[in-house]
C-alpha cells in the first residue's frame, strides 16, 4: 500500500523526523488558505506547489512548481489541479494516459534563505531479501533517478545492513554521515535523521522508505523535502490507523474490487487471463503462458476455496481487461476439490451469458477424473487439459 506525499510527511514527523512543512488542498480556495498559513509560518512568499499522486517524477511532468507570490499559487495551482499528470512512473510513462491530480501539497521553500548552502542527498530504507536484513541505501547524488546513479556512478551508493536482532546502531549513522562527506551539526543531525527514519520504518511496517531529496540546510539543518512511504499490505492488520490512509483512486480499479472479494490480483499487460490457486503454481502458469507464444493479462490466485461463486467472481474480474484473448485455468485440487471448481466454471459460464473469449481448463488433484467429466459433458466450449503440457498447446492454439 502507497502513501501520498503528504500522508508519508506526517507519518515520519510523528517519530520526530524533521520535514518540509506543508499542507495537503483539494480544491483552489484550500491552496489559498493553505498558501497563507505557509507563508505566515515561513515568513517567507515562496511555496511549492506539489500534486500529489502514487507516482515519482513529478517534476518531469509539470506536477512540481515554484510559486514566488500568492498570484502565482493561484496560477500553479489551478493548472495542476485537475491535469492528467504523466511521469515515468506513471502507467505508460510519459507517453500514457498519466493519472489524475486530485490533491496538491502547498509546502515551504525549504531551499531559502541561502540556496547555494543547500546540499541534495538520496536516503531510503527496504528489505533486502537475499540478505535477510533492512538495509539503508544512501548517496551524496539526491534528488536524481538514484538507478541512474547506480548504474553511472555505482561507488556513489553507499549501503549500510541491520542487523534484526541487533537493530541499527549509533556507530552505523555515524558511518552513513560520514560517508556522505558531513561534519560538525550537519553530520549530528544527519545520524539523529537516520535513526529517526529507521524508527519510522519498523514502527509503520513499511516495505519502502525514501527521501530523495533529503536536505541539509544552509543553517546545517536535515529536513526530508520529498517522502515516498510503501506500506506492507501483510501488516496492515496491525496497523489500522494507517490502512485508513488507503487512497483507492490511486489504485487499479479492478485489482481494488479483487481485494475488496477476496481475490488476490494484479493487472499485467498480456492477453491470457490466469485463474490459479495458489501463488506458486500461478508464477508457473505465467510461464507456461510466455513458452506458448502468449503473454500472462493477470496474476490471479482464488485461493483454497475456490467455489462456483468465488470462480465466477474471478471470470468476471478477468473479463473486464478488453486485452484478454484467452483465459487459462489452472487448478491443483489438494484441499479443493477439482469438482468444486469444474461445476463452478460451467455455472459461471451459463450465469455471465455468452463467453467469446476461448477457455482452456486443467485440473489435476483431487476429484480431477470427475471434473474433467463435467466439463467434457457441459456442452460449452471449454477445453479440458490434464497435462502442463497440453495447457500450453491448448493456449496456443487459440491465440
Amino acid at each position: 500500500m502507497n502513501l501520498h506525499e503528504y500522508q508519508a510527511k506526517e507519518l515520519i514527523e510523528s517519530y520526530g523526523v524533521p520535514i518540509q512543512k506543508g499542507i495537503m488542498a483539494e480544491t483552489l480556495e484550500e491552496a489559498v488558505k493553505a498558501y497563507e498559513q505557509i507563508k505566515a509560518d515561513s515568513g517567507s512568499d515562496m511555496a511549492i506547489v506539489k500534486a500529489q499522486i502514487h507516482a515519482g517524477g513529478r517534476g518531469k511532468g509539470g506536477g512540481v512548481k515554484l510559486a514566488k507570490s500568492l498570484d502565482e499559487v493561484k496560477e500553479h495551482s489551478s493548472n495542476i489541479l485537475g491535469m492528467m499528470l504523466r511521469t515515468p512512473q506513471t502507467p505508460g510513462g510519459m507517453e500514457g494516459p498519466g493519472k489524475l491530480v486530485q490533491k496538491i501539497l502547498i509546502a515551504e521553500d525549504a531551499y531559502a534563505p541561502d540556496f547555494d548552502a543547500c546540499k541534495e542527498y538520496y536516503v531510503s530504507i527496504l528489505m533486502d531479501r537475499e540478505q535477510q536484513k533492512n538495509v539503508i541505501i544512501y548517496s551524496t547524488e539526491g534528488g536524481m533517478d538514484i538507478e541512474a546513479v547506480a548504474e553511472k556512478t555505482p561507488h556513489l551508493v553507499h549501503k549500510e545492513w541491520v542487523d534484526p536482532e541487533l537493530g541499527l546502531q549509533a556507530f552505523q549513522t555515524r558511518k552513513i554521515a560520514f560517508n556522505l562527506g558531513l561534519s560538525g551539526a550537519a553530520f549530528k543531525n544527519m545520524s539523529k535523521f537516520i535513526a529517526k527514519l529507521y524508527k519510522s520504518f519498523l514502527g509503520a511496517d513499511a516495505s519502502l522508505i525514501e527521501i530523495n531529496p533529503t536536505l541539509k540546510t544552509g543553517d546545517d539543518r536535515i529536513i526530508a523535502v520529498d517522502t515516498k512511504i510503501s506500506l506492507d499490505d501483510n501488516a496492515l492488520y496491525r496497523q489500522k490507523d494507517l490502512a485508513a490512509l488507503r487512497d483507492e483512486s490511486e489504485e487499479d480499479p479492478t485489482e481494488v474490487e479483487a481485494k475488496k472479494i477476496g481475490l488476490n490480483y494484479v493487472k499485467l499487460d498480456g492477453n491470457v487471463g490466469c485463474m490459479v490457486n495458489g501463488a506458486g503454481l500461478a508464477m508457473a502458469t505465467m510461464d507456461i503462458i510466455k513458452l506458448s507464444g502468449g503473454s500472462p493479462a493477470n496474476f490471479l490466485d482464488v485461493g483454497g476455496t475456490a467455489d462456483a461463486a468465488r470462480v465466477e467472481a474471478a471470470f468476471r474480474i478477468i473479463l473486464k481487461d478488453p486485452n484478454v484473448k484467452a483465459i487459462l485455468i489452472n487448478i491443483f485440487g489438494g484441499i479443493v476439490r477439482c469438482d468444486r471448481v469444474a461445476q463452478g466454471v460451467v455455472d459461471a459460464y451459463k450465469n455471465m451469458g455468452n463467453i467469446e473469449v476461448p477457455i482452456i481448463v486443467r485440473l489435476q488433484g483431487t476429484n480431477a477424473d470427475i471434473a474433467k467429466d463435467i466439463i467434457d459433458k457441459s456442452g460449452l466450449s471449454v477445453k479440458s487439459a490434464i497435462l502442463l503440457k497440453e495447457a500450453a498447446d491448448a493456449v496456443k492454439e487459440v491465440l
